[in-house]
């Protein structure tokens, strides 16, 4: 039994394969990452990245990951790990329109979790119109897509996980799929 103020080994495995985008993704040089405060209460032990999809200095989506272990398990998610995130991006208005996107949003994440491994998929998929009014009616209003999930993976090494999430930022951002080229940026 691992003392309690002592970091498993699993855990710190994890980590270390949760932590190694930070090296940056040649395939998605839009993803910028950072190490954040993980939340404390959710798990005895945990880790967070931030990140956001910059292109051309406009930041299109931004996302939270955490990274939960609790020796012990817990209830709902099959093993002792689990996954949360979250993505924001915003949407052109008649995406968001789409009666679908919620759909559509949730498949890009069940579609890329498919690669990593994972069960005990849930989450939320919110569209948010915002619209302004008195001194500030002359700004446009704005539709966003906001994704909140959480997954358990199947082993240890992180690094599909974070690349499945990143992915979904991309996505959300109107970015094209990995390995696929943007036609505005072939010249």
């Amino acid at each position: 039994m691992t003392p309690p103020n002592e970091t498993p080994a699993s855990f710190q495995r994890a980590v270390e394969s949760f932590r190694a985008v930070l090296e940056g993704d040649p395939e998605r040089p839009e993803l910028e990452f950072e190490e954040m405060p993980a939340p404390q209460r959710l798990a005895p032990h945990s880790t967070a990245l931030s990140a956001a999809v910059v292109r051309d200095d406009t930041e299109l989506a931004v996302g939270r990951l955490i990274l939960l272990h609790d020796p012990k398990g817990r209830p709902g998610w099959d093993g002792r790990f689990r996954l949360v995130a979250y993505v924001r991006a915003e949407l052109e208005p008649e995406i968001a329109d789409d009666a679908l996107i919620g759909q559509v949003a949730w498949s890009w994440l069940t579609e890329a979790l498919a690669e990593a491994g994972s069960s005990a998929e849930s989450g939320t998929i919110t569209r948010a119109v915002s619209e302004s009014f008195g001194s500030k009616q002359d700004e446009p209003a704005t539709t966003e897509l906001e994704l909140r999930a959480s997954w358990s993976p199947s082993g240890q090494d992180m690094r599909d996980h974070v690349r499945a999430w990143s992915e979904v930022m991309c996505m959300a951002a109107g970015l094209p799929p990995r390995g696929v080229r943007d036609l505005k940026d072939v010249r």
